[in-house]
């Protein structure tokens, strides 16, 4: 299991020698992007920095863009208007080849872990390697051990997935999603679906995995204490723009009133006592 961080130790973690070297340099620029699907506008001129290094946090109600931000920085949504662009690359008319480069660079976590069900563990965080590189069968099978135990998921290699828990299963796809080593980490939803205890060791997992590979990562999340537990800053999305984004710190203390709002309505719904029957 990973080692509970104090605050202090989890700004240890953070300040590496990786990270201050590349403090304020982007990794992925939104550009006025815009989106719509149909007659719905999704994204609206929206522009965003995430820095090299850096845990940024998206926030935003249901149906925001949130998803459709990240589907944006890996090149499976092309903008309306705007441009986004990936260290310092153009990517928005890039021809799938292209982009097929750009999307190595990412790693992705999904909402459910994404696992195939009629795979092993081995088979799943192996996947990737098999498609994507030349590796014989004794590199993939120390690469993927080396990932599992990454994750805290020593000796799992034999499982199904249909035999792991639902922290499991989000750690195996962490796995996996890391196996190639991307320079950036999406993280969508990283801890729906999981009882406070199990949330909190994959919040502690992301911190950690940030401090050994040296990783930006982008977490879409509706869990303010998630997001507050490893997030350097937070991007509030609403109405197809980031209205705001600043330090966890200052998101505290924001004066934006719909940010507020949510976050004392999400503390307030994360407060609620459990029902019984």
């Amino acid at each position: 299991m990973p080692e509970t961080l104090t605050p202090d130790r989890r700004a240890v973690a953070r300040d590496t020698p990786e990270r201050r070297r590349h403090a304020r340099e982007p990794f992925v620029e939104f550009r006025d992007v815009s989106k719509a699907y149909g007659t719905k506008q999704v994204l609206r001129g929206a522009n965003l920095t995430v820095y090299r290094g850096e845990v940024l946090v998206i926030l935003g109600g249901s149906g925001t863009g949130k998803s459709v931000t990240l589907r944006h920085m890996l090149g499976l949504e092309a903008p309306d208007a705007g441009r986004v662009l990936v260290e310092d690359e153009d990517i928005t008319d890039f021809p799938e080849e292209e982009l097929y480069r750009v999307r190595k660079k990412f790693g992705m976590l999904f909402q459910s872990g994404a696992l195939f069900d009629s795979m092993t563990v081995f088979e799943n965080v192996a996947f990737p390697l098999r498609e994507h590189t030349d590796m014989g069968e004794d590199e993939i099978a120390r690469a993927v051990r080396e990932r599992l135990e990454l994750v805290n998921l020593p000796n799992t290699e034999h499982l199904m997935p249909v035999d792991l828990s639902g922290g499991m299963r989000k750690r195996v796809g962490l796995a996996r999603s890391i196996v190639l080593d991307p320079k950036m980490i999406l993280y969508d939803e990283p801890t729906t679906g999981l009882d406070p205890i199990t949330a909190q060791k994959i919040n502690e997992l992301i911190i950690d995995l940030q401090a050994k590979l040296n990783v930006t990562s982008v977490v879409v999340t509706h869990d303010i204490q998630s997001a507050f537990s490893v997030g350097d800053r937070v991007a509030f999305l609403n109405k197809g723009v980031f209205e705001w984004v600043g330090t966890m710190d200052e998101a505290r203390d924001a004066d934006h009133p719909i940010l507020r709002e949510f976050l004392k309505a999400s503390a307030v719904e994360a407060a609620q006592p459990l029902k019984t029957s």
